[in-house]
Formats: structure tokens, C-alpha cells, sequence
């Protein structure tokens, strides 16, 4: 099989998703897993998947259906599965981001791991599309988490950052709303918004680099 390469998926493994201020540079975490992304890459594409970028990552879709996607956190390379929940993980082997209701991820931190799960990361990624050809759906939580008044607030004053805001996947506005809801006190949700506003212009979500925060 042919396998269709992207060349804006060659830049990202080059200069990384761009959504930071590393982008580009050494401190880039792509550079720190670029050849455990190439393997899984290389996986990803034998399934016939369009090789696709979406909110700066490789995504590989099907008839426009998000599959699954490559992406480098801190501490690992990932595999994830937009309906991950869905899928059987006969070797459990997927675990849950954050608190994200739909996907599932594989971590992994060397080329050796990714090698010896090849056949079982294939079947993964058949079974996703088969899940997709079938039309079946993930049914998420009818009853999200209500908006903190204080982020409310930041939106009122600054309208392009209620934008980018909504601009993130429901899963990573979940997040964040999670995160800031938790405090009783309303000035450190305040100071929390104020923390992490930067991070959500950049579109990146509060799990995103989870471990690397004090």
C-alpha cells in the first residue's frame, strides 16, 4: 500500500504544533519523541486513514470523521482514539485523559513499546474505523458542568477570549470548567482563569501538559 504522506504533518514532526511558545525550537516536546511519532505515524497511516492537521496535531479521519491522532505530551508519545470508550481494549491498554468523556490514549516513551503492540495498535485502529462505518455514537453527559461565575466575567471583558475559549474541543472547555469550579474561593478561581488564560489562546487544554504543572 501507497502511504499518503501529509507534507504539513512532515512540519509539525519538524517544528511541532506551534501552539506555544516552543514551537520551532529545541524545547519543542516533538523533538523529544520524534521517532516514537514517525512509528506511530507509519501505524496510523497502513489503516488507509487521510492524513490530516487539526488544532496543530496530526489527525487521521475517515469520509471527514475524526479516527484517531498523534500527538507529544511532556512525558510520552500518544496514540489517541476519538471514541475510545467505545472501543472493546481486549489488552487494556487505553487509559482515560483528564476527564474527557469520548476519547482514550496510549502513552508511550520509547520506539521499543510501540513496536511489540504494532499488531494490537492495528486491530485498535480497525475497530475505530468499523465503529465509525457503523455510525455508532458515544453518549456523553447530558448535564454538563455549569460555567463559574468569575470565568463568566473574564468573557463580559474580553470577547476574543470567550471566542478562543469555545474554540477548544468540549472536552478541554470541560476541563478547565472542572478545574476552576473546584475551589470555593472566588479569587482563586480568578487567579486560576488568570493562570491558565494564556493556555487556552494557545488552544491547549488544561491536561494537555497536566504533570508538568505545580
Amino acid at each position: 500500500m501507497k502511504l499518503e504522506l501529509n507534507p504539513l504533518v512532515d512540519k509539525y514532526m519538524i517544528d511541532g504544533c506551534m501552539r506555544c511558545k516552543y514551537g520551532a525550537t529545541l524545547e519543542c516536546k516533538v523533538n523529544t519523541w520524534r521517532e516514537e511519532l514517525e512509528t506511530l505515524r507509519q501505524i496510523v497511516l497502513e489503516s488507509g486513514l487521510k492524513e490530516e492537521i487539526k488544532w496543530g496535531i496530526p489527525v487521521y479521519t475517515l469520509h471527514n470523521k475524526n479516527i484517531v491522532s498523534i500527538s507529544a505530551f511532556k512525558e510520552s508519545a500518544n496514540l489517541s482514539f476519538f471514541k475510545g470508550v467505545l472501543l472493546k481494549d481486549e489488552e487494556k491498554i487505553l487509559t482515560q485523559q483528564g476527564n474527557i468523556q469520548s476519547g482514550r490514549i496510549v502513552k508511550f516513551t520509547n520506539v521499543k513499546e510501540i513496536e511489540k503492540l504494532k499488531d494490537i495498535l492495528s486491530s485498535y485502529i480497525s475497530e475505530a474505523i468499523t465503529i465509525e462505518e457503523k455510525g455508532q455514537k458515544v453518549e456523553m453527559n447530558k448535564n454538563p458542568e455549569p460555567i463559574p461565575e468569575e470565568l463568566i466575567a473574564f468573557f463580559e471583558k474580553d470577547p476574543t477570549f470567550k471566542k478562543a475559549f469555545f474554540n477548544l474541543t468540549p472536552g478541554r472547555q470541560r476541563g478547565y470548567i472542572i478545574y476552576f469550579s473546584q475551589s470555593k474561593n472566588p479569587q482563586t478561581r480568578i487567579n486560576r482563569i488568570e493562570k491558565y488564560k494564556q493556555q487556552i489562546f494557545e488552544g491547549i487544554g488544561f491536561h494537555d501538559n497536566y504533570k508538568s504543572k505545580k
